[in-house]
């Protein structure tokens, strides 16, 4: 979620503005009844669930593909339901039972969804260099008993696989003989689909499009046409919601007090505890950055408590790590409890590094500015120099991208946030040693975290699991590699008699949507 705060500032130009976007023929501002239009804040920009990467990525396969289960809203505690199975049922610890339902029919006339299909979907990801390889670890091999029969077969017990690799990202079905005729993988252009909705138009960077499946023959969705609105800024969004562009959107967390006071007629408000965190990453391979003393001066420089009164309006706590407090496993505290500049500047003169320049990238919203700019003058009072570089949301994610070149070993700091999952090993695998040069941006590689990792996987107890994470993020900030900044909360606008559905990941759930 990116959010901007300073809404009086943007007001006084903000007439000419919407009024310009208002022209602009991506606005439907009449929708009828049985289309729904969403607002999101990029485009997409690979629909393989082998390359996903953002919001609409995701949002996209789960109309038009099918997960063997589907998980509800965040809000009733994220439970699970049978979706393309029938029927899935544990057979014992490391054997997981499905038998697709019968009708599931993929177009392009690839006939229907088969055990086969799951098998290619989990094991072409499994051990590959996909992101969501890590939700296929513990993947021994799916067995394929007969056309809508198959066992998955995990090497050992892991209880979240069931809500971590199936419902979503890594977990959407493919169609093998479709993917096997374009090459083996895809990116705007989706093969064979089966789902409740199909790709219909896509006006890039402005509109995507999707239409109802009329050979669909599970649950019919409460709408024939789902539109999805491309508007980066926040505030911007929020305009054009009150001027009746889209039914649904996410909002800055500083316009949560304004809305509360004054929510527009036949508009409802969602509040609640979000999973998406935020942090700086401080790359440890960066030559200036080598020296943990280097490292720690930034953590000691840094002024948490500014950040969240000036970038969040002073509505949310500082996280602890990147563990959520709604999960019930979270630190208790930072290691670094409280900013201390002088305690800095010892340590920059210790390691030589007086005059330190540094460049710190950031996303192109309003939230990840402020937070830039506030981080810049924190540093600046230790004599380090910051100097931002904005970056937009394509670029941005080559950034840490080994494939992308060897800029990734170099970047110095950077300003993230990620959406979170269920379980904890969700938020923290991404800082393992096989995320580095994917999205462990910090080169961040520890072997008591990743045999804490393993551990946590195939732990029962609550307590113990605890004590791994908690330990888990303590090594994180004691690497000096990174500053856990907050958990961002979710809020979002909807026209009153609209139901929406929101996953774990804070991300909307088109096909879930209904009338009140």
């Amino acid at each position: 979620m990116h959010w901007r705060t300073d809404r009086r500032g943007f007001l006084k130009a903000a007439g000419a503005g919407l009024a310009a976007a208002a022209a602009l023929p991506r606005f439907a501002w009449a929708a009828d009844g049985t289309t729904l239009r969403l607002r999101v804040i990029a485009d997409f920009q690979v629909l393989d669930p082998f390359g996903i990467i953002g919001e609409l990525d995701d949002i996209i396969p789960r109309c038009t593909n099918v997960t063997l289960v589907r998980l509800g809203d965040m809000r009733d505690g994220n439970q699970w339901r049978p979706w393309a199975a029938e029927k899935i049922e544990w057979l014992d610890d490391t054997k997981l039972a499905f038998t697709l339902r019968e009708g599931l029919k993929w177009t392009g006339d690839y006939g229907p969804v088969t055990a086969a299909d799951v098998k290619f979907s989990f094991e072409r990801i499994a051990g590959s260099d996909s992101a969501w390889a890590y939700q296929f670890e513990k993947l021994k091999e799916v067995e394929v008993i007969d056309d809508r029969n198959g066992v998955i077969h995990l090497t050992e017990p892991f209880a979240p696989f069931l809500v971590i690799a199936l419902p979503y990202y890594g977990g959407h079905i493919v169609s093998q003989k479709a993917v096997e005729a374009v090459g083996g993988s895809y990116t705007t252009e989706i093969p064979a689909q089966c789902g409740p909705y199909l790709f219909d138009t896509w006006e890039q960077n402005q509109k995507v499009t999707l239409k109802a499946n009329p050979d669909w023959t599970g649950e019919k969705p409460a709408f024939d046409r789902v539109e999805f609105y491309i508007v980066t800024d926040d505030q911007a969004a929020q305009l054009a919601y009150e001027a009746d562009a889209y039914d649904f959107t996410r909002l800055a967390v500083g316009a949560a007090a304004q809305l509360r006071d004054n929510t527009p007629q036949g508009a409802a408000l969602i509040e609640a505890p979000g999973t998406r965190y935020a942090w700086l990453t401080i790359n440890m391979n960066a030559e200036p950055l080598k020296d943990i003393r280097v490292r720690q001066a930034i953590q000691y420089a840094y002024d948490g408590q500014a950040v969240l009164d000036g970038a969040y309006d002073g509505l949310v706590a500082r996280s602890t790590g990147v563990v959520p407090p709604t999960s019930g496993y979270a630190r208790p505290s930072n290691l670094i409890a409280a900013r201390d500049v002088d305690k800095a500047k010892a340590l920059l003169a210790e390691a030589g590094a007086e005059g330190l320049e540094l460049d710190l990238y950031t996303l192109t919203d309003g939230t990840s500015q402020t937070i830039a700019q506030i981080i810049q003058a924190n540093l600046g009072e230790a004599g380090i120099t910051i100097n931002i570089q904005p970056v937009e949301e394509a670029a941005y994610w080559a950034l840490g991208d080994k494939t992308a070149g060897e800029g990734y070993k170099s970047v110095e700091l950077v300003l993230m946030n990620f959406a979170g999952g269920i379980d904890p090993t969700e938020n923290l695998v991404w800082f393992r040693p096989d995320q580095i040069g994917i999205y462990n941006w910090s080169f961040f590689d520890n072997p008591e975290y990743e045999s804490l990792y393993q551990a946590s996987t195939i732990e029962q107890d609550t307590a113990k699991r605890r004590a791994m994470f908690n330990r888990m993020e303590d090594i994180m900030e004691e690497s000096g590699a990174f500053i856990f900044i907050c958990f961002e909360p979710y809020l979002a606008i909807h026209d009153a008699d609209l139901v929406p559905v929101i996953l774990a990941d804070g991300h909307p759930d088109p096909v879930g949507f209904r009338k009140a």
